[in-house]
């Protein structure tokens, strides 16, 4: 019984291989816009489907990333300023695309664009510092995405949106897992929806990895920031014993992380070229050997292993 287990396994393996090597014809004449594109995952992935031979939108934060990313890409790519918590700078950009892209459709949207600070103990946080995250993470997703919908049906195309393990398990305070959760729920909504005309929708869940979005001195000047504007009714309840663990971990989890970001940016592109895209991917061994599984566990043994992690604060019972 259990060899015929192993053999049906192997089976759906060998056959999932097969047809996920299949690529898209003619691409080099699919437009595929991207926001994020200064820096990171979106950088990287810009330049990668520009060299086989895509039609690269790329939305850029800044004129300077948009030059940056001009100069090391051919004269296919094209950029635009883009402003994802921003309706007008979302609405200026949508027209734009509507006009390069004119009958054909848009092939593919990345929805890459994505901050995570402030992250922190919630009673550390104000209501703006989890807008600040939303806005960008969640609410510009969903801005963006029902602009070029329309584009995307048109060209029976993919959509392809950028969460993170965080959408899976929530290990600290802040909007960032809240965005990220959010992202999950409209990715799934949006696939189920979009499945009758064709498109297909992916979500990437990339574990840690490191990017301008995860620099450590970053992580810890916002950290120290959010401490100093506490009031001191909070730091004595909290202790300074938190803010330490807060600014250790930060530096021990920076050994972990992995500057190569080669995994993600091969998902994005399997995701939009193949033609047997996987609904989710998990770039990352720490994203499939323990994030994941971690998300599965019974709520008690999850919490008990993040009291056994974090320090409980200095008041605590």
């Amino acid at each position: 019984m259990l060899l015929y287990l192993l053999a049906l396994v192997g089976l759906y393996y060998l056959v999932r291989w097969y047809l996920e090597r299949k690529v898209v014809s003619h691409l080099q004449d699919k437009y595929v816009f991207i926001t994020g594109c200064d820096s990171g995952f979106g950088n990287l992935l810009a330049s990668r489907l520009d060299t086989r031979g895509l039609r690269v939108l790329a939305a850029c934060l800044t004129e300077e990333g948009a030059e940056q990313l001009r100069k090391q890409t051919s004269g296919r790519l094209q950029t635009v300023i883009l402003d994802v918590t921003q309706t007008e700078s979302i609405a200026a950009a949508t027209e734009w695309v509507k006009e390069c892209v004119g009958d054909r459709g848009l092939w593919g949207l990345v929805n890459n664009a994505g901050i995570s600070f402030p992250s922190a103990p919630n009673e550390w946080l104000n209501k703006q510092d989890f807008m600040n995250i939303i806005n960008v993470n969640l609410l510009g997703v969903i801005e963006v995405t029902l602009g070029l919908l329309s584009l995307v049906r048109k060209a029976q195309g993919r959509v392809v949106n950028v969460s993170s393990v965080m959408g899976r398990l929530t290990l600290y305070g802040g909007g960032y897992s809240i965005s990220k959760y959010g992202v999950e729920a409209f990715s799934d909504s949006l696939r189920r929806e979009l499945s009758y005309f064709g498109v297909k929708v992916a979500i990437i869940e990339p574990g840690l990895f490191q990017t301008n979005m995860t620099k450590t001195e970053t992580f810890i000047r916002h950290t120290k920031e959010l401490w100093n504007r506490v009031s001191s009714d909070v730091k004595e309840v909290y202790g300074e014993r938190l803010l330490e663990f807060y600014t250790k971990y930060a530096t021990l989890v920076d050994t972990v992380w992995k500057s190569d970001v080669n995994s993600v940016i091969n998902c994005m592109e399997h995701a939009l070229t193949s033609c047997h895209p996987r609904t989710r991917y998990s770039p990352g061994w720490d994203a499939k050997l323990f994030y994941l599984p971690m998300s599965y566990l019974p709520t008690f043994l999850l919490d008990a292993f993040v009291y056994l992690v974090v320090p409980k604060p200095e008041k605590a019972l």
